[in-house]
């Protein structure tokens, strides 16, 4: 008779494994609590963080707690508030910051990024910021988007406001509604400034009125195929996304979250997420493979962010070791999840091993998009992947997203048959995803791009599957399979046609990662005279020094990992790879360049193997003696 109620008990726990129940339930709790926060906030007139930070500061439970750390220094909630009504009675004295005007700044990771940020919404204005990477025209597009009246500025950055930079910015037609720009630094003799201005906390009343789906701030889009572009972020996003960060990542108040991304959409994930918890923001001031370990284990921290290549970089570098012991301190550390997004499939599992980590939480989203996925992954099952969902997600998942097939030719979405709709992509199968919005109040979930309507526009498909409809184009390639796990595959725009098949430039990655030699790889199509389509190229960084050896080895590996028309026909060897400041790849540049060499050795795939390309070769290429 005990064999029943086992069997029933193991039954029902493999219902609970195949279905995935308990995930589910962890997700949809984080999202149910994200949501009503936020929705009792607005109820409340509540939704500007800087309410938050009141409400740490003024308890007894948490005011004395730190909040942020930075190279060994500490602020407790009640110290960040305080320099923040600091920070803002000085904004509004000096340079009359007012409610609902945005104000840009161009600030390194540190603590007064933070101050200087809170203190803008603490007047009710609305921060814009800059990634401190950008120089000459993209900085001078950014701060021309932004309309700001006035540009705030760490000094460390001062050497990119040049005497020409200046001079435009000087301009008084620089702003579409005419007029100069102000630059402040905030050097030593402004912080001097700020500390001689008298605290005064400014009413409820100027921050008051904000509804969940209105602008908190502008963050730019990474500049990965040109000028970035200023995203709308929306009240709800930071809200909901940091409480629901906490939640579905297991935070404590104890945990001590470290970030060292330039201030951007990703690293206001990590300060809402530890403003939503009441946990600790540790600041490191700029990423480097040399220093980011030592910072995490010296800070104490439990949590990293990364994005990008971030954990490539980090595997590339080699270890370090205790000084007197000679101990490998890979695993010397506190950290039990890496949390962020584009990690890839051929370094998950071996960032996990060198560095012992335990949990990677990956997540899937774009400044302005309206939803995100998200995976949290302990296990095997879901490494590498950018989502997973359980039976009740997949539910909702259908009604939110799409995944629909794409007509190469265009890189449009494929229509067809007499009512011109989109095709769904079969479960398992490729194809670009799309987000749902409300045809009627597209602005309630889709904010798209400050003062640009045409790229707002440009992002929305409308008549997708039933006439009316209205959908966001993520511009994504993702393949979403039978087990709930969702699979980045390419942007649209990377992925190429050669020898009539779609190559996916992120599985030649993929295949090239995962030769011990390489560092990283960045793949892309390139044109050649006389051959339809594209020709995959690479641009490869090695840890060694090339030579044939090494190049035979390269091409017996790829031709076995790729199919013949996926495997990669030139290598571009690189001494460093060019990349966006929150360390994105940058294509379009190598994609302009082709097959010349601009200083670069390149090698190209003959007779089984890669032999290097002399003159001689490159001109029988461009008169079309060649066919590959």
């Amino acid at each position: 008779m005990a064999a029943v109620p086992l069997a029933i008990a193991g039954s029902a726990a493999y219902l609970y494994a195949k279905t995935s129940i308990g995930y589910d339930l962890r997700v949809s709790s984080a999202l149910i609590s994200g949501l009503l926060k936020t929705s009792l906030a607005e109820k409340r007139d509540r939704l500007n963080p800087f309410y938050m930070l009141e409400e740490h500061a003024a308890s007894r439970n948490t005011a004395n707690r730190p909040f942020l750390a930075y190279e060994g220094r500490e602020w407790t909630f009640k110290e960040v508030y305080d320099n923040v009504i600091q920070y803002g009675s000085w904004l509004k004295s000096k340079y009359l910051v007012a409610p609902g005007e945005v104000i840009a700044m161009d600030f390194m990771n540190c603590p007064q990024y933070i101050f200087l940020a809170m203190a803008i919404w603490s007047l009710g204005a609305r921060p814009a910021l800059i990634n401190y990477n950008l120089k000459g025209d993209p900085l001078l597009h950014c701060i021309k988007t932004s309309t700001s009246r006035i540009v705030f500025v760490d000094d460390e950055v001062r050497s990119h406001f040049t005497s020409e930079v200046a001079e435009q910015l000087e301009s008084s037609n620089f702003r579409e509604i005419n007029g100069p720009v102000e630059v402040v630094f905030l050097d030593h003799s402004a912080q001097q400034d700020i500390a001689n201005t008298r605290s005064v906390r400014e009413p409820d009343s100027s921050r008051s009125g904000s509804k969940r789906h209105e602008m908190a701030m502008l963050i730019y889009t990474s500049g990965t195929t040109g000028l970035p572009k200023a995203g709308i972020v929306p009240w709800s996003k930071g809200l909901v996304g940091g409480t629901f960060c906490a939640r579905w990542l297991g935070l404590e108040t104890s945990d001590r979250y470290y970030t060292v991304l330039w201030p951007g959409d990703k690293d206001s994930f990590a300060f809402y997420t530890c403003l939503s918890r009441g946990s600790t923001l540790v600041i490191g001031h700029r990423f480097s493979t040399r220093t980011f370990w030592s910072d995490v284990r010296s800070q104490k921290a439990t949590v990293i962010q990364y994005v990008g290549e971030t954990c490539r970089y980090l595997l590339a570098a080699p270890s370090q070791k205790d000084p007197l012991t000679g101990e490998n301190l890979d695993r010397k550390h506190n950290v039990r999840i890496a949390f962020g997004n584009g990690m890839r499939p051929d370094v998950w599992n071996r960032f996990k091993e060198r560095f012992g980590i335990e949990t990677i939480g990956e997540f899937y989203g774009a400044t302005e998009a309206p939803a995100a996925i998200w995976n949290l992954s302990t296990n095997d099952f879901s490494t590498g992947a950018i989502g997973r969902a359980g039976t009740l997600s997949s539910f909702l998942h259908n009604l939110a997203t799409a995944i629909v097939k794409i007509d190469w030719t265009t890189e449009q979405p494929l229509r067809s048959g007499p009512s011109n709709f989109c095709t769904r992509a079969h479960r398992g199968g490729p194809g670009e995803l799309l987000m749902k919005v409300d045809p009627a109040e597209v602005e309630k979930k889709y904010q798209g791009y400050y003062n640009n309507s045409k790229a707002t526009e440009g992002k929305l498909m409308r008549d997708v599957f039933v006439k009316g409809d209205a959908y966001f184009r993520t511009g994504d390639v993702l393949r979403w399979d039978k087990e709930g796990r969702w699979w980045f595959m390419d942007r649209i725009g990377d992925t190429f046609r050669w020898k009539s098949e779609n190559v996916s430039t992120a599985e030649v990655s993929e295949a090239l990662g995962t030769y011990p030699a390489i560092q990283e790889a960045n793949v892309y199509g390139v044109e050649i005279p006389h051959h339809d389509g594209r020709a995959g190229c690479a641009a490869i960084l090695f840890d060694r020094d090339v030579d044939q050896h090494l190049m035979d080895g390269v091409a017996d590996h790829v031709t076995a990992k790729l199919p013949k028309y996926a495997t990669p026909i030139f290598l571009r060897v690189v001494k460093q790879m060019e990349s966006t400041g929150n360390n994105k790849q940058q294509k379009h540049l190598l994609r302009a360049q082709g097959v010349e060499p601009g200083g670069d050795r390149v090698f190209w795939l003959r007779d089984g193997t890669y032999l290097e390309m002399g003159d001689k070769e490159r001109e029988d290429l461009r008169a079309g003696r060649v066919r590959l």
